[in-house]
């Protein structure tokens, strides 16, 4: 199986389920989502309840991992309040969910157990990487941690591929071998995703516009 790794979509349903729809291969592909499903954009609620329904069908094949808003959304709720949260689309996300037909706390509960990482022999997904910097980078609250980091990544020996730091295109970084795929969807970017080979070649890249429903 080859892998398709989809950058943050950041509550942008449309966007994301068209360029999901045109381009997962699921017979071919595993899907793996780098996390920030939530926050800044139109349609948390559907985004969450569009990626769980994924999940639950194909659990080997649509892997969601856990970005910094989902945990700034998980110290709200569970150890709140979170300023840094509301301000940033937390307050926009509770309203949404206010408004929406879903089980808040049945979805806060799935977005808190998304794993931190995906990796293969040749492959490492995560939100921010794993720094140069990081003394252990699975603490989750660890400004060069694998949810924070925005520091130089480590050369790990497989490529990684991360989100987390808006970028206008994808962007590579030779010396730690390494692409950030997060092309702002929700900024009126475009949502980007890389087809990868097992052993960490690139196939391509897809991406969608971002539709304007979303932002």
């Amino acid at each position: 199986m080859n892998y398709f790794v989809v950058g943050d979509v950041h509550g942008c349903y449309h966007t994301f389920s068209q360029l999901i729809a045109r381009e997962w291969d699921k017979e071919n592909e595993v899907l793996v989502q780098v996390g920030d499903l939530i926050d800044r954009g139109n349609h948390a609620p559907e985004v969450v309840a569009i990626a769980r329904q994924m999940n639950a069908e194909w659990p080997e094949q649509a892997i969601f991992l856990k970005g910094n808003h989902e945990l700034e959304m998980e110290e709200h709720v569970f150890h709140g309040p979170n300023p840094n949260w509301l301000r940033q689309g937390g307050a926009e996300t509770l309203a949404q969910y206010e408004q929406a037909d879903r089980d808040f706390e049945s979805d806060m509960e799935w977005l808190r157990s998304r794993p931190l990482f995906f990796e293969t022999d040749g492959l490492f997904v995560s939100h921010a990487g794993i720094s140069l910097r990081a003394e252990n980078p699975l603490v989750e609250r660890d400004v060069y941690g694998i949810l924070w980091n925005r520091s130089p990544l480590k050369n790990i020996g497989k490529l990684q591929i991360i989100g987390h730091t808006p970028r206008k295109e994808p962007l590579y970084e030779e010396q730690s071998h390494a692409w950030n795929i997060d092309t702002g969807a929700v900024y009126n970017g475009y949502l980007t995703g890389v087809k990868v080979k097992p052993n960490g070649e690139i196939i391509g890249f897809v991406n969608e516009k971002t539709d304007l429903r979303d932002i």
